[in-house]
């Protein structure tokens, strides 16, 4: 078991993993990213919907 350890341990990175690891943290990077100007987005949107409530409520009284 420890030789088998060992040499997984102590071999030379592959180069395919390196680049799919490279490109996979590119695509997080990415993705977070994305996921940021979607919430700055989101939070513009519900701030304008919560104006347009409030203008919406601001109506006139109805005359009695």
């Amino acid at each position: 078991m420890a030789k088998a350890l060992f040499g997984h341990v102590g071999s030379a990175p592959d180069r395919r993993m390196i680049d799919e690891v490279t490109q996979l943290r590119a695509k997080v990077q990415s993705l977070e990213f994305e996921v940021t100007r979607l919430r700055a987005d989101n939070d513009r949107l519900a701030a304008a919907a919560a104006e347009s409530d409030q203008l919406i409520r601001l109506v006139e009284p109805a005359l009695a």
